[in-house]
C-alpha cells in the first residue's frame, strides 16, 4: 500500500465511525435532511484536507464536531428559520379555505429517518428524545450560536471548555450563552409531558388504529387514535388543525374509500411514523406523537419523494 493509501485508510478508520452522529448533529442545527447531509460531506472534506495538520490536541470526535458545527453556523448565515405550521399561524377554522401565505424567510422542517442516524443501539433512546419534532422546532427559535451551544452542552454533553474551543470563545461566554438559550427554549418549547417510545405497546396500538383508520376508511379507529387535544399539521403549508373534532373531520374526509390508502410503519425523528401511498402512488410521511390518552400530534409531510428517501418502495406494496 502506498503512503497515500495508508493515510486514506487511517483517516477512514478514525473518522468514519462518527458519520451518523454528525448527521444527527447537523440535522438538529439545520432541521433539514438534505442540508445536514451536505454539511456532513463538507465536514469530511475539510477534515480530510486538514488531516496532515491534525495534531491530536483533542480527540478526532471533538475535532469533527468542531468542524461540523462551524459548517452549520456558516450555512445558517445564509437562510432564515425553519418551522412547522403551528409556529407560524393560528390553527385553521375553515376546512376548505386557502392556506395563509408563508412569511418571507421561513422554510419547513423536514423529517429524518432513524436509519440515517441510528449508530449505537445503547444510545438510541437518548438520541430519539433529542430528535423529536417538538424539540427540533423549538431549537429553530434560537440564534445559531445559542443553538450550537445548547446542543453541544445539553444534548451531546461536551464540557464547557471543549465547546469554547470548538466555537473559538471563552468558557464564560459559553455559560452565558447557554443560560440565554435555556431561557428562550423554556419560552418556546411546548410542554409535551410523557411521550411513548415507538416500541412501546401503547404506541404500537395507536399506530395500528391510525393505519387501520386510513386503510379501511374507519372513522372509529381514527377517533380511538386521537386525544382530545390532538393537533394535525400539514407541513409545507400554513394549514393546521387543533382539537379532536377538527382533526377527525379532516382525517375522515381524507380517508376516502377502503383501499385508497396503504401505509407502512417506520420510525422518523425518534417517533412512530408511516410512509403513505394514495391509490398506489407515494404521498409522503406522517410522523405521530403517541402519549397517554392518544396521539397528541400528527405531522403530515406530503412530499412524495420522502417515501423513497426513507428507503420505501416507489409504489405501494400489496397489503
Amino acid at each position: 500500500m502506498t503512503v497515500q493509501g495508508v493515510i486514506v485508510s487511517e483517516f477512514s478508520e478514525l473518522a468514519e465511525p462518527f458519520r451518523k452522529e454528525l448527521l444527527a448533529h447537523c440535522y438538529r442545527m439545520l432541521a433539514a435532511v438534505h442540508e445536514a447531509e451536505d454539511a456532513v460531506q463538507e465536514t469530511y472534506l475539510r477534515a480530510w484536507r486538514a488531516w496532515d495538520d491534525f495534531e491530536g490536541r483533542s480527540s478526532v470526535r471533538v475535532w469533527l464536531y468542531r468542524i461540523a458545527t462551524n459548517v452549520c453556523l456558516t450555512a445558517l448565515e445564509q437562510r432564515g428559520r425553519r418551522a412547522l405550521p403551528s409556529g407560524i399561524v393560528a390553527p385553521s377554522t375553515d376546512f376548505g379555505g386557502t392556506p395563509a401565505p408563508v412569511p418571507a424567510g421561513i422554510g419547513w422542517i423536514e423529517p429524518i429517518a432513524e436509519s440515517l442516524v441510528a449508530a449505537d443501539p445503547a444510545s438510541i433512546v437518548t438520541q430519539r428524545e433529542s430528535l423529536r419534532l417538538a424539540l427540533i422546532a423549538a431549537l429553530q427559535y434560537l440564534p445559531p450560536k445559542q443553538r450550537a451551544v445548547l446542543i453541544l452542552r445539553e444534548v451531546l454533553g461536551f464540557p464547557a471548555a471543549e465547546v469554547a474551543s470548538m466555537l473559538d470563545t471563552s468558557v464564560a461566554a459559553v455559560k452565558s450563552t447557554l443560560q440565554r438559550a435555556r431561557a428562550r427554549i423554556d419560552e418556546t418549547a411546548p410542554t409535551q409531558g410523557e411521550v411513548y417510545e415507538p416500541t412501546d405497546p401503547a404506541a404500537r396500538a395507536l399506530l395500528d388504529d391510525y393505519i387501520a383508520g386510513f386503510e379501511n376508511a374507519d372513522t372509529a379507529a381514527l377517533e380511538r387514535a386521537l386525544r382530545a387535544d390532538a393537533a394535525l399539521e400539514m407541513v409545507g403549508t400554513t394549514t393546521w388543525f387543533d382539537g379532536m373534532v377538527s382533526c377527525l373531520k379532516v382525517m375522515s374526509d381524507a380517508a376516502g374509500e377502503p383501499g385508497d390508502w396503504r401505509m407502512i410503519p417506520i420510525i422518523a425523528n425518534g417517533q412512530p411514523a408511516v410512509g403513505s401511498y394514495y391509490k398506489g402512488e407515494p404521498y409522503g410521511i406522517a410522523v405521530l406523537t403517541p402519549a397517554p390518552g392518544g396521539l397528541t400530534h400528527i405531522h403530515v409531510f406530503s412530499t412524495p419523494s420522502l417515501v423513497m428517501h426513507f428507503g420505501l418502495p416507489a409504489t405501494a406494496p400489496a397489503r
